[in-house]
């Protein structure tokens, strides 16, 4: 299976916790030495996961970012659902799902994928085109969010959400202009929660594909949520629905 690498240390040790044995080595800063780098370590050496000592510049280079915090794994890539067919044929109970139209910012799609795991999402979805892929930086953000959260990339959008629909999957749309509040949907079915883009949001055909669209009501002095925020608020609106029906 083809290597990846991961760094930071939500990253790396989350990946040691659950999937250590996908990790070929670690390369740390020898000039760290503070206790959460010798936590890490122990915990690798406990997995029995090769160590190698490093300096910052080899690290720079081997993610193309200092913000490494100076640990970097060599790991392969965890098998998830490959397509969405298998994703949905796998799910028990009515699917949770984040549709992304046109994420270009790899901080916010790492932050919507760890919202999306700490609310139970099964999966998110995005289309190739548009947006700005599962990198490396976005894997970091993400927390480990990136090995645990199905990340399925669909040629058409448009036509994946009518494939849901078919499903009987119900598409619910954010949008600042929506009539209806958040807190007026009904998220306790099969659902698929759109968001659209940091700037322009859902593309037109996007949003005619929805079967709902929701705002989320806002009461202070700014006028939207960053995505992965929106994400956030609306992922756990669902999960607590469906708490409490049980």
């Amino acid at each position: 299976m083809k290597s990846k690498m991961i760094f930071g240390f939500h990253a790396v040790t989350s990946r040691l916790r659950h999937e250590a044995s996908s990790i070929d080595e670690i390369y740390v800063d020898n000039e760290r030495a503070d206790r959460r780098m010798q936590d890490l370590l122990a915990q690798a050496k406990a997995a029995g996961v090769r160590i190698i000592m490093a300096d910052g510049q080899r690290l720079d280079n081997m993610v193309g970012t200092r913000r490494h915090q100076g640990v970097v794994a060599k790991a392969e890539a965890i098998s998830l659902a490959r397509n969405l067919d298998e994703l949905l044929d796998a799910i028990e109970g009515p699917p949770l799902l984040l549709i992304l139209d046109g994420i270009t910012d790899p901080h916010n799609l790492g932050a919507c994928l760890r919202v999306a795991d700490g609310a139970g999402a099964h999966a998110v979805i995005v289309p190739k085109d548009r947006a700005v892929g599962l990198n490396a930086t976005a894997a970091k953000v993400a927390s480990g969010a990136a090995d645990s959260v199905p990340y399925i990339t669909v040629t058409n959008l448009a036509r994946t959400m009518r494939e849901l629909k078919e499903r009987d999957i119900w598409l619910i749309g954010t949008t600042d202009d929506a009539e209806k509040g958040l807190y007026e949907a009904d998220f306790s079915g099969p659902c698929a929660i759109v968001m659209g883009s940091e700037g322009e949001g859902m593309r037109r055909l996007t949003r005619e594909t929805c079967d709902l669209l929701v705002a989320i009501p806002m009461f202070g002095a700014v006028e939207s949520l960053n995505v992965s925020v929106a994400s956030g608020v609306t992922l756990f609106e669902a999960r607590r629905q469906r708490l409490a029906k049980g």
